[in-house]
């Protein structure tokens, strides 16, 4: 009901009832009771040509929640008759109305659309009862405040600094999705903002706060210290971002902190040596603490490893720069690469380089198809073994730089090269 309020298209409808879970489950044969203990129920509205139900609307029954023992679940329902008993329960006042299907009378019982107007983020009653029922409730407060460019309410904003350290005791799945979504609605950058006005940044991302003050050398990053540079990424990345670029904007300086050195003890200016390294480890650290699937974790670790490497595109060999671009997902390593260049000193440059050498690089250059196989290299006399791969890395290394052509040229170059009296493959693997 807020986005219709608002005039936007909702993602999804919800409908609530006074009718019971088993009267829904009665008219509506397509359905599914997925929350027997909270009385709401999956209803489809019609089923594929192999019988798949499609088109599903979640349905729950007006109700009032008791206790939450565990911080997010109810711990028994009563079901009511009176939606203004329902809403009690709900997190924010914009989120709290309801549409009549029948007079399409809007019904607000909390201020929803006062709060709208005003532009205010407030909690339905007491915020503390709120957050208390489910403290991830704090951090989508920081959400939607930050997505609609609202303030949030004095006593709301209170209740989430005071409850901040409890946060932890969300689900790191739950949180990792929240902050997701805070990351690519496209306010990450005032979202972050109030992460740290609220007190849960500190909390929910310590690495992150540390970057605050951390000063970088100004013939660099003239915009300031890290935690300002990565808010000004975090602003021109564009809405609707891949989870994995997102994530790895927010990461990619996370090592610069812990290697922070001045110029007293450099000798000539602030660096951070091996703090792509570091970052990227601790960048792992936190996707395994956030419960990230092993291939979002990998692509945000390679990410933060890899985003120093552009600065040296210019002088690298042909071979190198292919296997750069060889990257899985490279087009997330070029756009984290420009958007550092657009938060720091905007030299696209290398950006532009290596652009155009995709562009005007054709796919069987880039990834070549094999010359010789192991099989060849038996062929040739050659003993298996953990050297093969060596071998087949070099002939490629070679290929990629242009220096062999074709299969003739490469089963010449193994012969030269390696094969010796009795298959010895100890020769030297320099090419």
């Amino acid at each position: 009901m807020r986005d219709l309020v608002l005039g936007r298209e909702p993602e999804d409808y919800d409908v609530a009832t006074d009718a019971l879970p088993e009267r829904i489950q009665e008219l509506f044969p397509l359905s599914i009771n997925v929350g027997a203990r909270f009385g709401v129920i999956k209803v489809f509205d019609e089923t594929d040509e192999s019988d798949q139900p499609l088109v599903m609307v979640e349905v729950a029954t007006f109700r009032s929640d008791l206790g939450y023992s565990d911080g997010r679940h109810p711990d028994r329902v009563e079901y009511s008759k009176l939606p203004q008993e329902d809403v009690q329960r709900r997190d924010f006042t914009i989120n709290g109305l309801l549409l009549n299907p029948e007079t399409r009378e809007v019904l607000d019982f909390v201020g929803g659309r006062e709060d709208l107007r005003a532009g205010i983020i407030r909690a339905i009653g007491d915020p503390v009862i709120r957050f208390g029922e489910d403290k991830l409730r704090m951090v989508r407060a920081v959400r939607f405040a930050a997505r609609f460019g609202y303030a949030i309410e004095p006593k709301t904003l209170g209740a989430i600094r005071s409850g901040a350290p409890q946060v932890i005791s969300v689900s790191a799945e739950r949180l990792r999705d929240e902050l997701t979504k805070l990351l690519t609605e496209g306010a990450a950058h005032r979202g972050f903002e109030l992460l740290d006005q609220t007190s849960l940044l500190g909390t929910l991302l310590p690495e992150i706060a540390r970057m605050q003050g951390v000063a970088q050398p100004p013939e660099f990053h003239p915009e300031g210290d890290v935690w300002t540079h990565t808010l000004l990424m975090l602003e021109n990345l564009k809405p609707r971002a891949s989870a994995t670029l997102a994530w790895a904007v927010l990461l990619h300086d996370v090592g610069k902190p812990p290697t922070f050195m001045p110029p007293e003890r450099t000798g000539d200016r602030i660096r951070f040596d091996g703090h792509a390294e570091i970052g990227a480890r601790m960048a792992a650290e936190i996707c395994h603490r956030l419960r990230f699937s092993g291939a979002d974790s990998e692509q945000i670790e390679t990410l933060v490893a890899n985003h120093l490497r552009f600065k040296d595109v210019f002088g690298m060999r042909p071979a190198t720069l292919k296997r750069f671009v060889r990257l899985p997902r490279f087009e997330e390593h070029l756009e984290l690469h420009r958007l550092d260049c657009l938060a720091s000193h905007g030299k696209l440059d290398a950006y532009e380089f290596v652009r155009r050498f995709i562009e005007e690089t054709p796919a069987e250059e880039v990834r070549p198809a094999r010359l010789v196989t192991g099989e060849d290299l038996k062929q040739l006399g050659l003993k298996p073994g953990p050297v093969f791969s060596e071998i087949l890395q070099a002939i490629e290394e070679a290929q990629l730089d242009g220096r062999l052509k074709g299969r003739d040229e490469a089963l010449e170059f193994v012969r030269r090269r390696y094969a010796q009296e009795g298959g010895d493959t100890h020769s030297t693997l320099s090419v």
